[in-house]
């Protein structure tokens, strides 16, 4: 069973036995309360035999990001690894593929579109493309605990850019 209807959602192939809950807050500056909330209550629908494939951020093992996004993603994590027996919680970067103007890339490519200048800071950013997160989620085992951190390719935001 796919949850979601985004950009990761859109790419998924289902599994027997597998929840892919790819309806998630996306927008990492998200600060509405209410969008959080719903991806709570959505989670805890679910059906706790099946394996959940979860899809997070690869910024969580960066204890400097403390916003309301990242603590809502480690809220996640916790209530996964203490309701399922068995899940997958795949971190990533940044999706290269899609149509969600809160990507990074997607991001980019709308600020060039348009003429406006595109901030470049002096920092590296993890992308990973569909056929990258497809192999994953297609090959990952449905029983087990597993919290797998998937970095992709490291790019220069001026490279992206």
């Amino acid at each position: 069973m796919i949850i979601g209807r985004g950009d990761i959602a859109s790419i998924l192939n289902d599994r027997e036995g597998a929840i892919f809950f790819a309806s998630g807050v996306s927008k990492s500056t998200e600060t509405k309360e209410s969008e959080f909330k719903r991806e709570i209550e959505l989670l805890d629908k679910q059906d706790k035999t099946k394996c959940l494939f979860y899809f997070s951020t690869i910024a969580l093992d960066d204890l400097s990001k403390n916003s309301e996004y990242h603590n809502h993603k480690r809220k996640m994590e916790s209530l996964i690894k203490s309701n399922f027996k068995n899940y997958n919680i795949i971190r990533i970067g940044n999706i290269t593929w899609g149509s969600n103007p809160n990507t990074f890339i997607n991001y980019i490519k709308n600020k060039k579109s348009k003429g406006e200048p595109v901030e470049i800071k002096d920092e590296y950013k993890y992308v990973i493309d569909k056929e990258q997160l497809l192999l994953l989620t297609d090959n990952l085992p449905l029983t087990g605990q597993n919290t797998i951190c998937v970095f992709g390719k490291m790019a220069k935001v001026a490279e992206l850019v």
